[in-house]
């Protein structure tokens, strides 16, 4: 109900009234039944663009971060994504995040889409990453279809780190869905989970016109975070070294070592 009431009473006219999003293979979304829509991540918004832009509810497996926040906001943050069908994600790997996965294969068997965020964060530069193999294990352990949906522009409107999004039209590309039917049986092999999320990620690529990186997201953002740490650690350098000499320790082994005061030969 509350899905419902935000898409078509709250939120979807006004998104649409002044966004103006245009959809291409509307098409290949099926009337009914289970599916799962892989898409490429460039923004935060990518979560509200897709679901409006598809007829049929869609359920989307979001971080864990947005149903674990503390006081009134992060309650309202945890209700409102609660509400609006989307299930969390624990994406530290291991048995944490098969637990998330198979939620989302409930939901799956439950007739009900699926969207689903391969890349796993967003894009930190616009371009498209490797994609994580969970989509893979879930489409073999379903059986439904894959679907890839490129977002178009949606970085430009909401840049990560922008709270206000700007007005300008988005797009979305629906492609045609992904016959996975040769790998049946094969959910436990590394080899067959990886060649087809590449497929999945090549399909993306070809929708979306993205340039493609053979490295995840995630490490390229934690590299860029460590250069940015140690360019503050470098500029801090100079200002801790000013400080140590003007310290009264380092004044008192200048006097007792006999050195004079550094002046200047004006003085």
């Amino acid at each position: 109900m509350f899905y419902w009431f935000m898409k078509t009473v709250v939120i979807g006219p006004a998104v649409n009234a002044v966004f103006r999003p245009w959809v291409k293979g509307l098409e290949n979304i099926p009337e009914e039944g289970g599916a799962i829509l892989v898409s490429n991540h460039l923004s935060f918004s990518d979560s509200i663009f897709l679901p409006l832009a598809v007829p049929r509810p869609v359920s989307f497996l979001a971080k864990s971060e947005y149903f674990t926040g503390t006081g009134l906001k992060g309650t309202l943050t945890r209700k409102f994504f609660q509400a609006s069908n989307q299930i969390p994600m624990d994406r530290s790997g291991g048995s944490a995040s098969l637990s998330s996965l198979a939620a989302g294969a409930e939901t799956l068997r439950q007739g009900k889409l699926l969207g689903i965020y391969p890349e796993g964060t967003r894009s930190p530069d616009g371009r498209l990453y490797k994609g994580k193999i969970g989509v893979a294990r879930l489409a073999l352990e379903t059986g439904v279809p894959v679907i890839p949906v490129a977002m178009i522009g949606t970085d430009k409107v909401q840049p990560i780190g922008r709270k206000i999004p700007r007005v300008r039209r988005v797009g979305l590309i629906i492609g045609e869905p992904l016959d996975f039917s040769r790998f049946a049986g094969k959910i436990d092999d590394h080899a067959t989970l990886r060649t087809m999320t590449d497929e999945i990620m090549a399909a993306l690529m070809r929708l979306s016109g993205q340039e493609y990186v053979d490295v995840y997201a995630a490490q390229v953002k934690a590299e860029a975070l460590q250069r940015r740490l140690a360019r503050l650690e470098g500029l801090a350098r100079p200002f801790e070294r000013v400080q140590d000499s003007d310290s009264p320790s380092a004044q008192s082994d200048d006097a007792r070592s006999g050195a004079a005061p550094a002046i200047s030969s004006e003085e």
